[in-house]
């Protein structure tokens, strides 16, 4: 008959001890759900936006506008054979729409050196590379020369839709970033208090 009791405790201390622990994964999952589902909503830009059209309507144009292989080339070798500061325009400006990232990277100091050399096409050089370095996906850089030109030209369009969309992207890239850091932060915690809880019921287990 005592051996009998001792199994019937134990089986209702292991349901109990099952219930606790169930009960706690559950309050440690929902937040990092809800927290999940928050970040989602808030990373994603508002497709009603004004910058958010610019963006759609700019990378819709850049994937259409890549330069060919055999244009490159033809332009380099322009470029080698009559240097001109307008031939190395012509050149790093479509090297800026490459489906490279290094040859973007070579276009942005190009055209960052026409401009400190006193190039007389300086907007068009501070566009390209910002261009460039949009595609690249440095957008708050691509931004400052964005307002760099806007600053002198303020109705220039191109400069315009560029600028909103690295707003837009900008806005986005945060977001994500916001949302690793609240999920990582929340598994690590939700983690430490799993981790706990499952310690205190065996501690709990081995004094009873």
């Amino acid at each position: 008959a005592a051996y009998d009791r001792t199994q019937i405790e134990f089986y209702y201390k292991k349901k109990y001890d099952d219930v606790l622990l169930f009960s706690l994964i559950t309050k440690v999952i929902r937040p990092i759900r809800k927290i999940r589902q928050t970040t989602m909503i808030t990373k994603r830009p508002n497709p009603n936006s004004k910058q958010h059209a610019a963006r759609l309507t700019l990378d819709n144009k850049l994937s259409e506008s890549v330069p060919s292989r055999t244009t490159l080339e033809a332009l380099a070798v322009e470029c080698a054979s009559e240097p001109s500061p307008d031939n190395t325009f012509q050149y790093a400006f479509c090297l800026t729409k490459s489906a490279k990232a290094d040859e973007r990277r070579y276009a942005i100091s190009i055209l960052d050196n026409l401009v400190k050399e006193g190039y007389e096409h300086q907007v068009d050089c501070i566009y390209g590379a910002a261009i460039a370095l949009y595609l690249n996906g440095t957008y708050a850089a691509a931004r400052e020369k964005c307002e760099a030109i806007l600053r002198a030209e303020p109705d220039q369009a191109p400069a315009v839709e560029l600028h909103l969309a690295c707003l837009d992207a900008i806005e986005e890239e945060n977001a994500k970033n916001v949302e690793k850091v609240v999920i990582g932060g929340s598994a690590a915690i939700a983690g430490v208090g799993l981790a706990l809880g499952i310690a205190g019921l065996l501690l709990g287990g081995s004094k009873r």
